[in-house]
């Protein structure tokens, strides 16, 4: 019960690492409001989860409806205690020439402008009550570029930029942030093949991929007060590949 009391927003908690991450946290004693584009989804894992679960339908490049999911959330748990930016946009791989603007906004708009959105509406709240755990779920990626993912690779590094800075600027007042860059998960980007599966396999030292559970217990950890002296990491979650 690392999380007893915690009240949390899990942006994108309705499947994959999110949804690790909901369950996890729910198991560790907190309240956490799924919020998720997928509302029918956010709401059968809430329903599943039980009471202390909220789904809250969000889009989280939009300020009126991040503002709103705030209202929802102060409204059922007086507050917030835990912000984890998860929701997360793909694309598939391609030259870095060949991608579209309206493409690219809809990219930053998930993966870059929902942290600003979430950020400004959470840090008066943490700010406040003098403590708090921001957590960006970015990429290894972001720290390691391959080709063909340049922009997408541009989206998880400003994540993990942001959140160091907003640790830098927010310490003095107990709140902390902190990122993890998971490694591919069951899900890829483009196309899937048995021997595109393989291949990427073989970069991970550890030999396998990234599961929910595994993002899930870092997350538990890095908001945890274990990691009260924890700011500004960006931890790969990866089995070695960004060795």
């Amino acid at each position: 019960m690392r999380l007893k009391g915690e009240r949390a927003i899990v942006t994108g908690g309705a499947s994959g690492f999110g949804a690790g991450i909901v369950r996890r946290f729910v198991a560790e004693g907190a309240r956490v409001a799924i919020a998720d584009l997928n509302a029918e989804g956010a709401q059968v894992l809430a329903a599943e989860l039980g009471e202390g679960c909220l789904a809250v339908r969000t889009d989280v490049a939009d300020g009126a409806s991040v503002a709103a999911l705030f209202d929802r959330v102060g409204e059922a748990f007086g507050g917030l205690d835990i912000l984890v930016n998860n929701a997360g946009m793909g694309t598939a791989p391609a030259p870095l020439e060949t991608m579209d603007e309206a493409r690219f906004d809809a990219l930053m708009g998930v993966n870059c402008r929902s942290v600003f959105l979430t950020g400004r509406l959470a840090v008066p709240i943490m700010k406040a009550q003098r403590r708090g755990a921001i957590l960006n779920i970015a990429s290894t990626g972001g720290v390691s570029p391959r080709p063909n993912l340049a922009w997408y690779n541009a989206s998880k590094g400003w994540m993990i930029t942001a959140a160091r800075a907003m640790a830098v600027e927010l310490a003095p007042f107990g709140v902390r942030v902190n990122v993890i860059n998971p490694v591919a998960g069951a899900t890829f980007m483009g196309a899937d093949t048995p021997e595109i599966r393989a291949r990427f396999l073989a970069t991970i030292p550890i030999g396998r991929f990234s599961t929910p559970a595994d993002i899930a217990a870092a997350a538990v950890f890095l908001c945890s007060q274990e990691a009260s002296m924890v700011t500004g990491v960006a931890m790969e979650v990866d089995g070695g590949r960004c060795i």
